[in-house]
């Protein structure tokens, strides 16, 4: 009988320049109407170039991934079959994204201090955004990659009409890799309802944690619409080319 959890054998490195990541990839892909994860971009699963984007970067010690209970044995093979060597856990997701991190966070190591925490379905990660966030959390209790916001951004009530302009000076676009303290994010969890929170860096600021921001990419996109995937195949053909 499959067991709905694994742990593999890995030997984690803990020098002070590698931290572990927690990808997430439990959702339900309401939007898409189809598991993303799997939909091959360029011949390749969505999760697994999200994968081997973590896998190939010498910041990274170990990765835990977490995945819907429906998914766990084609999420092995999958690891399997792109040699993800890195991976030292596959657990099962919660209902809720926060509770799928903190199913992460289980399997982290008793003394870890760092970790990073990333959307499945970012497959445009790149190394130095990677880094950018591990370097700034030797300082800070969380780190988050963002973009500047370009559009004008207007505020309207439930009927659409506009109530205001706000200025983009100053508004950012959030991202993922996002890292945090492991003990003060713990920390917070206790503190506060983190099911109203849809990213990791907001419960630090709820808790009152330091949080700084780096500069992230605008091919660091999140695939949750057929759209998305569009756009996702034209990125891929860029760096083919």
């Amino acid at each position: 009988m499959l067991k709905t959890e694994l742990k593999l054998d890995y030997s984690i490195c803990r020098t002070t320049e590698k931290v572990p990541v927690i990808i997430v990839a439990a959702g339900s892909s309401t939007r898409m109407g189809i598991n993303k994860q799997f939909i091959e971009l360029g011949g390749m699963p969505v999760i697994a170039r999200t994968l081997k984007a973590f896998q190939n970067c010498d910041s990274i010690s170990n990765i835990i991934l977490v995945v819907k209970t429906d998914d766990l044995f084609q999420m092995q093979m999958l690891c399997e079959e792109y040699k993800i060597s890195k991976i030292s856990d596959i657990v099962c997701g919660g209902d809720t994204r926060q509770e799928s991190v903190l199913k992460g966070f289980s399997r982290l190591p008793k003394d870890c201090e760092k970790v990073l925490i990333h959307d499945g379905a970012r497959p445009f990660v790149r190394e130095s955004v990677i880094c950018a966030v591990i370097d700034a959390l030797s300082s800070h209790s969380g780190v988050l990659p963002a973009i500047q916001v370009k559009d004008t951004v207007k505020r309207v009530d439930s009927d659409g009409l506009v109530l205001d302009t706000i200025p983009r000076e100053g508004l950012v676009y959030v991202q993922t890799p996002q890292g945090v303290n492991v003990k003060e994010y713990l920390d917070a969890t206790q503190k506060i309802d983190v099911s109203v929170f849809t990213d990791d860096a907001s419960i630090m600021e709820a808790a009152g944690y330091s949080v700084l921001v780096v500069e992230g990419s605008y091919k660091n996109i999140k695939i949750t619409t057929k759209e998305d995937m569009a756009l996702a195949n034209v990125f891929l053909s860029e760096e083919e080319e």
